[in-house]
């Protein structure tokens, strides 16, 4: 069974307990021992203090003047007692007794012992001198001094006694004994206080380990400390050596006896390593080189008593993981660099910079310098093809003043170079010394002896290779480190290149598209601006950095000397968003054919992109269109009035002559192709000489601003008066778009013009067919004020036939309109809305060659409808177009049949 230790036990079994108990019982003992030796000294002290005492008063009291008369009377006592008495008491002694010198007492304490003989030794007195000593007399145990009494000629005529009593003299001493206690116990309780403290102390120490529990941790902490693979080395704050296990001892060489010199006085010890321990500053794994070994050496400093007074140092052998260690260095660098290679290479779409990009990651970790060389086709987004020449893309290295081929160097490699063979085959050649290279020298030997000369020795040639084509050549060139490019290097290269080849590819494949693209972007819109006298424009189309989007702008001419202004965009870039702008422009200006009115066109547009998003649906392309806006203004000149409207497009902007800008408040209409919501128009009159400025989102919106400052900015940047289209659209770029714009771009500028009343004719028609012939003979007179007299025949032949058809078919009232612009211009205004066919009449047919007729006499014709009826109009050339004087008006198009008038009914 056993016995659960208590903790008062264990205590007591622990070094700290043993070392308390010890040094309680040692106070103990010493404090006993103190107090013993003091009542002993006191005592002897209190018998000293009475012997001295007692021979004082015998002393005094022997040469008291008087004594020796009193001793001759015949009856001493009577006068010695009272005075002895007197003495006595006044002395503090127990007794004066006064004898002659035969010692028969003459006074006493006790009057019945006077006259009896003195107890004690009067011989030594009788000889004149003083005698103490310790005898049981009629008092009890006494201590007393005997002086003699001498007379004037030095004889002994009496003795005197005086002394205290033994049980007096203990009395002081138990008087001072409780003082005496009370220091020793105040003593002894400071003592064990001290003692429990130190004993505590030394508890935490120890760790309440007992003495075998401390034995058996030395006994472990030896043999671990010598067991261990690793050196250990202690010093204290002189830099003495303290201790050094035997694995230290080992691997610094130290000799026997080491232990307690002063580190610079231990013989063999490396200076290195020395002047690390004479430092004694904190090293953590520091590699010390000493001639035999690596080592790694820590080293911290010991604070024993709270301040720094040595060092602790561990050291380890690392020569063996020295090789290990460098390949596993080697083999982080290099999946650093195909990381880095991952992360830096293909931050774009570009492939120069992606060539760029692949040099500057290699230099200078991998080589000295690297060129990238690229087939000239790679350049342009295609693919290479056998024997193409290699243009020397991208060039880095550790010095600019290297001998190889310069940046954009168009370079012809003969098969025999290791860069032809690689372009041919697609495999890395690795040429270690190039100095004995013949194929590559023969490329250029004047240059190749440069190079060589320059330092550069060793060689890699790698191409470019993705998805089994060969986009071009990568050398890696080595100068500065003495060791050639090897077979891991070469391994390294082949990978690094894989990796760069797929960006370079994407790149060339994005080069490719983007050109297609841009092309495609550029044949959809306008290349110039149709000639119109409405307004003077000015336009600037910049597609995005990142690729062309689908912003468009038209002016389109109008009937009636008026124009048509439209700004578009498709959201998204690339070929999709390019081919889809095509087709939403082909429809504007089909819709505009018609002549229908802002609002209409819109709506007929947003069905037109349904329709697109709906067939699209059908296909697997996902190339449906996610959005598109659109802003149509038409601008009529004779009236100035501007009519607007827009479908999800930014609002125009509208520049007075005197430089006023103001953002056109439009009703913004809902996107193309979302359905079901009509489109507004709004009616500006402008001055002439008003900037009308329309744009896409691409002008004003930016990541690092919104569109409300955007809009502020263009309104600032245009708010200037005198300024043409053409210098507004250069400030504004400048001022709103940054160095590379992330969306296209469309801007149109238009500064309108106005057709004044000296070039307007206009008549009201009464409803009757007699009045045609008036108005015919006005219509000349007008032509004739013009200088238009040649236009006179086919003028009067339209003008009878419209107003006819009119007044026949049409409904009053009847207003007739001529305007004199880059062409002639009649129209004819009626309120009904039945629109006129033209067909071909048959021979038996009376009528139905009007129209006809007039098709064939004008440039242009057609219909066009008004919120109160219709409007035809018919545009004769100013001039025909073969150069004539225009004589023969009526068969100015060619196409004309003279039969055609033999065959018509007479005008009215």
């Amino acid at each position: 069974m056993s016995v659960r230790s208590s903790p008062l036990t264990k205590g007591i079994r622990s070094v700290a307990g043993q070392v308390f108990v010890l040094q309680v019982a040692i106070v103990v003992l010493l404090a006993a021992g103190a107090l013993l030796a003091l009542v002993l000294q006191s005592r002897h002290d209190s018998e000293r203090e009475a012997r001295n005492r007692s021979v004082a008063v015998a002393e005094t009291f022997a040469r008291a003047p008087g004594l020796q008369t009193a001793l001759a009377r015949p009856d001493p006592s009577g006068a010695l007692q009272p005075l002895a008495e007197t003495t006595r008491k006044a002395a503090g002694v127990d007794f004066i007794v006064v004898m002659d010198t035969k010692g028969i007492r003459y006074t006493h304490p006790q009057p019945d012992r006077i006259g009896k003989r003195f107890v004690g030794t009067i011989e030594p007195s009788l000889a004149g001198r003083v005698h103490t000593e310790s005898v049981e007399g009629p008092l009890g145990q006494e201590i007393q001094a005997v002086v003699p009494v001498t007379g004037p000629d030095g004889r002994v005529v009496g003795l005197v006694s005086a002394g205290m009593t033994v049980q007096n003299v203990t009395g002081i001493v138990d008087r001072q004994l409780p003082l005496i206690l009370l220091a020793t116990a105040t003593g002894l309780a400071l003592t064990t206080a001290g003692t429990a403290l130190i004993s505590r102390r030394l508890r935490r120490q120890t760790h309440g380990l007992g003495p075998q529990e401390m034995a058996r941790m030395y006994e472990h902490h030896d043999a671990v400390l010598h067991a261990v693979r690793e050196g250990v080395l202690i010093t204290d704050g002189d830099r003495r050596l303290l201790l050094a296990n035997d694995e230290a001892k080992r691997l610094l060489d130290l000799p026997e006896g080491a232990e307690g010199r002063h580190i610079g006085d231990v013989p063999g010890l490396d200076s290195r390593m020395a002047d690390l321990l004479l430092s004694g500053r904190v090293a953590t794994d520091e590699v010390v080189e000493t001639p035999d070994r690596l080592l790694v050496v820590n080293q911290r400093p010991t604070h024993p008593r709270g301040r720094p007074e040595g060092s602790a140092v561990t050291i380890r052998d690392s020569t063996d993981m020295r090789i290990l260690t460098g390949r596993a260095e080697a083999a982080r660098r290099r999946l650093k660099l195909l990381y880095d290679a991952g992360v830096d290479i293909g931050t774009s779409l570009d492939v120069v910079r992606t060539a760029q990009e692949l040099a500057d990651v290699a230099v200078p970790r991998f080589a000295d310098f690297v060129t990238v060389d690229l087939a000239e086709q790679v350049l342009d987004g295609d693919e290479p093809g056998p024997g193409d020449d290699m243009r020397r893309t991208a060039v880095s290295g550790i010095r600019t003043d290297h001998p190889l081929y310069p940046l954009g160097r168009l370079i012809d490699f003969l098969p025999s170079t290791p860069q032809a063979r690689g372009f041919g085959t697609g495999e890395a050649e690795l040429v270690p010394d190039l100095a004995d290279a013949p194929g590559w020298q023969a490329q250029d030997p004047e240059r190749t002896r440069a190079i060589v000369e320059y330092g550069i020795h060793s060689l890699i040639a790698a191409p470019l290779k993705a998805r089994g084509v060969v986009l071009g050549i990568v050398n890696f060139w080595r100068s500065r480190k003495p060791e050639p490019f090897d077979e891991e290097d070469l391994s390294l290269a082949e990978e690094l290149v894989a990796r760069a080849a797929v960006a370079m590819d994407n790149a060339r494949r994005y080069t490719r598209e983007h050109n297609l693209a841009v092309t495609l972007q550029r044949s959809l819109l306008p290349r110039a601006l149709p000639e119109q006298s409405a307004v003077d424009a000015a336009h600037s189309y910049l597609p995005a950095q990142s690729g062309v989007g689908g912003d468009w702008f038209d002016v389109i001419p109008l009937p009636g000397s008026r124009v048509a202004l439209v700004v578009g965009d498709v959201v998204g870039h690339g070929l999709h968003a390019a081919a889809t702008m095509g087709r939403l422009r082909t429809a504007v200006h089909n819709f505009t054919s018609l002549d229908l009115p802002p609002d209409e066109i819109l709506a007929r547009l947003d069905d037109l992109v349904q329709r697109i998003d709906h067939d699209d649906d059908g296909a697997d392309t996902g190339s449906g269109v996610l959005g598109a806006t659109c802003l149509y203004a038409v601008y009529d000149p004779v009236s100035r009035a501007c009519t607007l409207a827009r479908a999800g497009h930014m609002p125009p902007l509208v520049v007075a002559p005197d430089g006023t800008t103001e953002i056109v408040e439009l009703p913004a209409g809902p996107p193309l192709g979302l359905g079901g919501m009509p489109f507004e128009t709004a009616e500006l009159q402008l001055a002439e000489g008003s900037l009308l400025v329309l744009y896409t989102d691409g002008l004003v919106e930016q990541r690092t601003r919104d569109i409300g400052e955007g809009l502020e900015m263009l309104r600032s940047a245009l708010s200037h008066p005198g300024r043409d289209p053409r210098e507004s659209c250069r400030v504004v770029l400048d001022a709103m778009l940054p160095a590379r714009p992330t969306d296209d771009v469309a801007l149109l500028v238009a500064r309108t013009l106005a057709l004044g009343p000296d070039r307007v004719a206009e008549w009201d028609v009464p409803f009757h067919p007699s009045e045609v012939a008036a108005l015919r003979n006005a219509a000349s007179r007008k032509l004739d004020e013009w200088g238009l007299a040649e236009l006179a025949f086919t003028t009067e032949l339209i003008l009878s036939e419209l107003i006819t058809n009119a007044i026949r078919h049409g409904t009053a009232p009847v207003r007739v309109r001529l305007l004199h612009d880059h062409a002639l211009t009649c129209e004819v205004w009626d309120g009904s809305s039945t629109a006129p066919h033209l067909r071909y009449a048959a021979t038996t047919d009376e009528g139905g060659r009007g129209l006809f007729l007039v098709a064939q006499l004008s440039e242009h014709w057609g219909t066009r409808y008004t919120p109160s009826g219709k409007v035809i109009w018919a545009e004769q050339a100013l001039a025909p177009p073969d150069g004539g004087d225009g004589a023969d008006g009526p068969h100015a198009k060619g196409s004309g049949d003279p039969a055609l008038f033999l065959d018509f009914p007479p005008l009215a």
